[in-house]
């Protein structure tokens, strides 16, 4: 345990180590010493993953002995139950042969019997030993040696009660650790898969940018965002609404109008304006765009024209003086990067 305890403490470090250090890295561009500090932590991940099916198979072992124990329990109190009944049975047939000398009006034997406290004072007496004869003599030793059963086996169901006791004891330790450790390890392994796509993400996001002449710093970008698809929906609403240029309103939108307005639905003020919203925007490369994301058409120096993307090829867009507000293909034009919110 203390082994899978230091091991997961230095993973912590490591990672702590590379949640700090990963930013500066994707600033620089230097992916590759990012890449090799994950390749650690994963090598880390696998070692604690080797310590954690150790600990399942002690968890295992435990939970077998503890069930033999607890078979030895119920055999033993069977034991101890069998040498009770024969107690039960040796005294009783003395019992009756002490009656039965009585009946027999045998006054000496009477008068020993009358006299005992109890029966081990009864086989004290040499006198009745003799008089009982040698059978009898036979069932007195026998109750002596079910008495001993009986307390070699109480002695015994104690020690082995103490035994499982501690077995219980150490099973629940180790499952509680366990299921620490499986809740650590999870958690960990979800923030360093996090991390990776995140860096590969901004690997592709630079090399995109780069293709389309855009120097601005590469932002930090969440790929496991989906970004906000609900805008698809609200914009569908305004099919059919004319293009009206430096238009914000239902009565009539210009292209920057139509994703300005939609977005404020949700709550997010954009500037009206494509450059500007490009700029504001979390750059993403067209084979990467998420239905609700913007499409800036142009290129890293102004943008002309902003579109809302749906899927494939198609996108919504207010297009120009004389169309309204409706399906459009984005592709085959002047698409130079993604935004997204």
């Amino acid at each position: 345990m203390t082994l899978v305890r230091t091991t997961l403490l230095a993973l912590v470090g490591v990672v702590a180590v590379l949640l700090v250090a990963a930013p500066a890295a994707s600033a620089t561009g230097d992916v590759t010493k990012a890449r090799t500090r994950l390749k650690a932590v994963e090598a880390r991940l696998s070692s604690v993953s080797t310590q954690s099916e150790i600990a399942v198979e002690k968890y295992n072992q435990a939970t077998s002995q503890l069930e033999a124990v607890q078979a030895k329990i119920d055999e033993n109190q069977q034991q101890l139950e069998t040498a009770r009944r024969n107690l039960d049975t040796a005294n009783e047939q003395l019992m009756q042969r002490a009656r039965d000398m009585y009946k027999a009006r045998d006054v000496g034997v009477a008068d020993v019997i009358f006299k005992a406290d109890s029966f081990d004072e009864l086989i004290s007496e040499l006198d009745m030993m003799q008089r009982l004869g040698n059978s009898d003599v036979d069932t007195v030793h026998a109750i002596v040696a079910y008495k001993r059963v009986i307390k070699d086996r109480r002695v015994k169901l104690e020690a082995d009660e103490k035994t499982a006791t501690t077995l219980v004891a150490d099973r629940q330790q180790q499952k509680d650790h366990l299921i620490a450790l499986q809740s650590d390890l999870q958690g960990l392994t979800g923030k360093i898969k996090k991390e990776i796509k995140k860096l590969k993400y901004e690997a592709k996001l630079r090399a995109q940018l780069a293709l389309t002449g855009f120097s601005g710093p590469i932002p930090h970008v969440d790929p496991n965002s989906p970004g906000h698809p609900e805008i698809v929906a609200i914009a569908q609403r305004y099919f059919g609404v004319p293009y009206v240029w430096g238009g914000a309103s239902p009565s009539g939108f210009d292209c920057s109008g139509l994703t300005m307005y939609c977005y404020a639905q949700i709550g997010i003020g954009l500037s009206h304006g494509a450059t500007d919203q490009q700029r504001a925007s979390t750059p993403v490369p067209l084979s990467d765009l998420r239905p609700g994301d913007l499409i800036f058409f142009g290129n890293a120096s102004f943008s002309h024209h902003v579109a809302i993307f749906v899927g494939g090829t198609t996108c919504i867009e207010a297009p120009y003086t004389g169309a309204v507000v409706g399906y459009g293909t984005w592709t085959g034009r002047d698409a130079w990067i993604g935004g997204r919110f």
